[in-house]
């Protein structure tokens, strides 16, 4: 993927080890970020062959998705695909479900070597430990995530993430603001029709990956991003540890990042 002038960076810095960029709208920030995942998606299957991808379900990730559809020069069959979160009870074939959605914006659209899904409707706990056997079996290469308007990461909410915690994957209930904020996108009528549990990888499944790229666009999650990246490295947000990351980036539109209030931009 060439990189086209209008897909530039309005502000570049770096918090901690997190290199932020910005950009004016959505769909120049899902290009870029889908830009730098085909770089790193060559660079792992150059070196080892094939590639282990974690991707996050949401409606942040439109652009990004939709620009990797469109790329050039992927070899996807050489791609092992996870998802990184799944609500617990909803029917098979919802479109709420995390898996329909990544099946509507990639898996259909490209020809993906494997697939792995969640499947959370039987035993929870025995599916955590089936899927966190399949993650385990090789390192995870890139992981492509979205940071939540309450700061989580995956669906580790404030006052449930554990930066040391020891389980790959988990069960978890969700807090009010991120159920809320299903209703906010539009994934659901009302709160009351939004699940109250899921499965989620941890933490330190996510930061295991040897590259983070985040894309995180709106105004939604602009105080999210603020206490993301000026406030303490806490639970408290969960997105803060992506400062901690070897290897992460963040992509951001400027209604996340609020360049004005930020001083020096």
């Amino acid at each position: 993927m060439g990189m086209d002038a209008r897909w530039q960076p309005v502000v570049q810095t770096t918090v901690d080890r997190l290199h932020v960029r910005v950009y004016k709208s959505r769909d120049a920030m899902g290009a870029a970020a889908a830009a730098e995942v085909v770089n790193k998606m060559k660079q792992v299957q150059a070196r080892k062959g094939r590639v282990r991808m974690v991707f996050a379900a949401a409606p942040s990730q439109n652009e990004l998705l939709m620009h990797l559809c469109r790329a050039e020069g992927v070899d996807w069959s050489r791609v092992e695909a996870f998802h990184m979160d799944e609500y617990i009870g909803l029917p098979e074939d919802s479109p709420q479900r995390f898996s329909y959605y990544l099946q509507e914006h990639l898996f259909r659209h490209v020809q993906l070597g494997q697939v792995h899904l969640i499947r959370p409707n039987g035993d929870p706990e025995r599916e955590c430990a089936r899927y966190a056997q399949l993650l385990s079996e090789a390192p995870i290469d890139i992981v492509c995530l979205g940071i939540g308007e309450n700061g989580h990461i995956a669906f580790n909410d404030p006052g449930v993430a554990n930066f040391d915690d020891p389980a790959v994957v988990k069960s978890v209930c969700l807090d009010e603001k991120c159920r809320q904020q299903q209703v906010n996108d539009g994934c659901f009528p009302d709160l009351a029709s939004v699940p109250k549990t899921a499965l989620t990888l941890t933490v330190p499944a996510l930061m295991s990956a040897d590259y983070l790229i985040g894309v995180v666009p709106g105004p939604t999650k602009r105080e999210a991003v603020r206490r993301a990246l000026t406030g303490p490295v806490s639970a408290d947000c969960p997105a803060s540890i992506l400062r901690r990351h070897q290897d992460g980036a963040l992509y951001l539109d400027t209604d996340a990042y609020g360049v004005s209030e930020y001083a020096g931009d």
